[in-house]
């Protein structure tokens, strides 16, 4: 039986098998791996995925709900949904008070079983649920947010790079899952 592998050094081996396309990644491989474990401890103990992201990335939140659980992928399914598909008004929720009420509605059919994952701009208001759990994963943009994977969305390729974490992150979770490497390490 193979050894389980530490995170750190799966996704440093992960990084550099993708080759050059990558190499950014590799200069942000702590970031990367200390929240990214975070969460596939999560989604290991069955929390659900609710997914959250900017305007401009909307096309990123489809991406990753058409494929997290494509049926070509050889592993269990896995629950995410979209805050849009809970709250179909999420963009009209302004305010802390109108955020409780979401945050209850949320309590009420998930309790404590799931958490926030946030890709886009650290100033949008879309991040401001997201962004009172310490649970919450974030993919975050020009904000230095604590505990989070930080990009600059004027970044030229930020695109190609928001795919390649997808990839990343999918590659690592079927690690985690089929028991290659240990998340907790």
């Amino acid at each position: 039986m193979d050894e389980i592998q530490n995170f750190a050094q799966w996704s440093l081996d992960a990084i550099r098998e993708e080759g050059g396309s990558f190499s950014w990644l590799e200069e942000q491989r702590f970031d990367w791996t200390t929240t990214t474990s975070q969460a596939l401890e999560q989604i290991l103990n069955g929390k659900t995925i609710i997914l959250i992201t900017d305007k401009k990335r909307k096309w990123l939140e489809k991406y990753i709900l058409s494929n997290l659980n494509s049926e070509k992928l050889e592993r269990p399914l896995l629950p995410i949904i979209s805050i849009d598909c809970m709250y179909q008004h999420y963009d009209g929720v302004t305010g802390g008070e109108m955020i409780d009420v979401v945050e209850d509605m949320i309590s009420l059919s998930h309790k404590e079983n799931c958490f926030f994952w946030y890709i886009g701009k650290g100033d949008d208001k879309r991040a401001d649920i997201a962004k009172r759990k310490d649970t919450s994963y974030f993919w975050i943009f020009d904000e230095d947010y604590l505990n989070a994977f930080n990009l600059k969305s004027y970044d030229k390729s930020l695109d190609i790079k928001l795919l390649q974490l997808y990839r990343l992150f999918d590659a690592s979770l079927n690690a985690a899952m089929f028991g290659e490497v240990d998340v907790n390490s």
